[in-house]
Formats: structure tokens, sequence, C-alpha cells
């Protein structure tokens, strides 16, 4: 090789090694606005919404609003018209998002290795309730009626054991024994105070410091569990670009750094991953149509 040749090879390699990278796509979203479901003590959430849209502001170079509607329905109305852009949603409030093709699953949280957790009945310390048959007549609570862990599961739990045999929770508790809850809480301060005998909830909101304080998780205990029960999703608006697609699941990964690892969990419960949405959504595919309310 002559001297100018092996210039232009040295040249060519070293322009290879010095180029910028290309830029990453810019969110072409003004604003985002991202939505939590109402299932913990609202001043917790408060400071929740403060430290989400920071983060988030910083990693997008753009205004983050995190909101916190009254129900998982406005979070589904708002993917429809475009006024929310992602939302923290459980498995299913997503199966009710794909009915209506208006939102699909970004990432979902992964616990221990697996996308999917247990539901357990919960009751003060001091009853004698062992199983969820004791339960039979008594005032129960339910997190909600689209809860999956706080109402889906537990329901679908009942049927699997014999014990109702049609889609009426009062038809095993008795009428007027049923309470369906905005959220975790909600369901669990009606067993603290006594008007309820026991509340279907997540498995975290016992076992984990996230939802109740110590002293309340002290006077609980778990008497029955039920499950598998897939994992929360942060679903996102069907009419969002792959682009920014794209450019919002790198920004809500960087979560699982270890320095953003304390805050993740105080936020979404676990590690984010990207998972098949009808291999997630497959669990309860029959507890929903138990219940009637299964996609078509």
């Amino acid at each position: 090789m002559n001297s100018r040749s092996f210039l232009l090879v040295t040249l060519a390699v070293l322009f290879c090694f010095t180029t910028p990278a290309a830029p990453a796509a810019e969110l072409s979203l003004k604003k985002l606005v991202i939505a939590l479901k109402p299932d913990k003590d609202p001043e917790q959430m408060m400071q929740e919404r403060k430290t989400l849209s920071a983060f988030l502001s910083q990693k997008l170079g753009k205004p983050v609003d995190v909101i916190v509607p009254l129900s998982s329905s406005v979070i589904i109305e708002g993917f429809a018209n475009g006024t929310v852009d992602l939302g923290y949603l459980s498995a299913t409030d997503m199966v009710a998002a794909q009915k209506r093709n208006v939102g699909g699953i970004l990432l979902a949280g992964e616990i221990e290795g697996k996308n999917y957790y247990p539901s357990y009945w919960l009751a003060l310390k001091e009853k004698p309730y062992a199983s969820v048959e004791e339960l039979k007549g008594k005032p129960i609570a339910f997190a909600s009626k689209t809860s999956t862990s706080g109402y889906v599961i537990p329901m679908f739990d009942l049927k699997q054991k014999g014990l109702l045999d049609k889609p009426n929770a009062e038809a095993f508790f008795g009428a007027g024994n049923v309470f369906y809850g905005t959220g975790y809480v909600s369901a669990v301060e009606r067993v603290l105070n006594g008007q309820a005998e026991a509340a279907a909830v997540s498995y975290y909101v016992l076992d984990k410091d996230k939802h109740l304080t110590v002293e309340q998780r002290d006077r609980l205990k778990k008497i029955a569990e039920q499950g598998p029960v897939p994992t929360h999703v942060i679903a996102i608006r069907s009419s969002i670009s792959e682009a920014d697609r794209a450019a919002l699941k790198a920004a809500l990964l960087a979560f699982n750094e270890p320095a953003n690892a304390e805050l993740r969990d105080k936020l979404f419960t676990s590690k984010l991953i990207e998972v098949d949405a009808e291999a997630h959504l497959g669990a309860i595919r029959d507890a929903l149509e138990f219940l009637g309310n299964a996609p078509n």
C-alpha cells in the first residue's frame, strides 16, 4: 500500500470513530400527561406526582403533568380523547383500554423475576378467620369494581372454590355486605375501623411499606391468598407515534438504574420490563369472562 492509500484508510478509520452519533429523536409532544390510579394516601400521592414529574421532565426535556383521576375509566377516556398519554393501570383496566382500541402496554412490572403476584384477603389479627370460606355472610370490602387483585381475581377464586356460581358477590357475602372502594387503602380502612370483616387487596398492601403505616399493617393478617394476578402496566395512548413511544419507553426504563430504583419502587412497585401484551393479560381472561366483561 502506497503512502497516499495508507493516508486515506487512516482518515476513514478516524472519521468512523470521531463522527458523533445521531442524536436520539426528540419527543414530539409539547407536554406529557401521565395518570396514576388513586390507590394510595392522597398526601403520599401528591409527593409522588412531584417526583415523577421532575424525573421525566429531566429525562425528556419537556413539561410533564402527573394527574390522579378519580377512577381508571377517566384514564381510559383520556386515552380516547387525547388528553392522557401514559397511565399506570391494573391488568383489568388494560383489557378495558384494549377493548376500546385506545391504549396498549408500554411496560409492565416485574416482581422477584415474575410478571404476576398474589391477591390477599386481609382481616384484623384478633379475628378468628383463617379462610375465605369463613367470610360467608360477612361484610367485606373490595378495593374497587375494576381492581384485578382487589376484585376480579378474588371473585374468580370464589367460583373456582365452588362458593359462587354467578358474578354476584352478595350471593356469598350477603345482601348489603359488599363495599367497593376507590383503591386499596379505602378497602383496608373499612377493616381497620370495623365496618368490614375482611378486604381484598394486593399482597404488597400488607407485605410492603407502600400503602399503609407500620401501625396499620401490624393490626392486619392474611387469611387467604389467590392468583396469579398480572402485574400493573404502564399503558400508552394508541395514537402516540412509534418514535414518541420509543422515547417514552427509554425514559421510563431509566427507572431501573440502581440510582433510581428506590423512586421507581415507590411509584410503580417494582422493576419495569417489556412484555408480550396478550401473554401478560392471558391470566385474567377466564376471570373476566366469568364476570361478564371479557373483551370481544
